[in-house]
């Protein structure tokens, strides 16, 4: 399991209320449910307020980030083949264009912006 970088830890029903709402991506009260808080109402209370306690909050966002990092990599594999073997030409332009972007090969912005002229502004207050 993974650390927190805070003073206070967690408690293990805490733990369990995170990690059921990242990876099931569940609501509150099924995830207190099934990380051992009291079932109904109270159970769904208590846990809304756990989620908002700041070293859950951290938590929260480490776990997130590192399910973000595992996703980002099967959608890498998934860009990448369809940019490869898509059977529609729109499909591997378009995949194509966001793996060059990706790559830091985005192409120049073409917009272009000229003032001719000379511009006053007089303002009087009295």
């Amino acid at each position: 399991m993974t650390k927190v970088m805070n003073t206070r830890q967690l408690t293990k029903k805490q733990t369990a209320l995170v990690d059921t709402i990242v990876a099931r991506g569940c609501t509150i009260a099924k995830a207190a449910e099934e990380a051992g808080y009291s079932k109904g109402e109270s159970g769904r209370v208590t846990a809304t307020k756990t989620m908002k306690l700041p070293h859950v909050q951290q938590y929260l966002m480490q776990r997130m980030n590192e399910e973000f990092g595992l996703s980002a990599t099967l959608a890498a594999g998934t860009v990448r083949r369809l940019a490869m073997g898509a059977k529609s030409e729109y499909v591997q332009l378009e995949a194509s264009k966001d793996l060059l972007d990706r790559a830091g090969y985005k192409p120049i912005d073409r917009s272009q912006v000229q003032v001719a002229g000379d511009i006053r502004v007089s303002i009087d207050l009295g």
